[in-house]
């Protein structure tokens, strides 16, 4: 999903301008969008630990689809976006909410069989990190 990840969010970005990064940090104040990039992550997390869980590849495309078109129809250009999710400072940022949020559920990150626990048990309640996994 990763891969997947990047991918869609490159998907006819062009290369990021001075300008755009410095805008770009204004990207990290729009919470829904920073909220759908931290269940992916959790997601991307939970499937690459875990042998049973698979991901929904194309909801995932379809959903950072939207999320861009989202952040675009908030007046961010694709370069703005691609400085943004190439920013090594917000990836660190994501990752460590995703983290948190793994250990606050019982489970540790890297750690595949907690991590499976925790994908079935999101998996079961729809939740907004469950829709991008399924059971193999």
């Amino acid at each position: 999903m990763r891969m997947i990840l990047s991918f869609v969010l490159s998907l006819g970005l062009g290369v990021s301008s001075g300008v755009a990064a410095v805008r770009a940090g204004s990207l990290a104040q729009e919470a829904d969008i920073n909220q759908g990039l931290f269940y992916m992550a959790v997601a991307d997390e939970i499937r690459k630990r875990c042998g049973d869980i698979s991901p929904r590849v194309m909801t995932a495309i379809s959903y950072m689809r939207a999320l861009k078109a989202e952040a675009q129809s908030r007046g961010y250009t694709e370069a703005e976006i691609d400085a943004y999710i190439s920013d090594k400072a917000e990836k660190r940022k994501i990752r460590g909410r995703s983290d948190d949020y793994i250990r606050s559920m019982g489970a540790m990150p890297n750690d595949g069989p907690s991590l499976c626990d925790l994908g079935r048990a999101e998996i079961a309640k729809q939740s907004p990190i469950g829709k991008f996994l399924k059971a193999k």
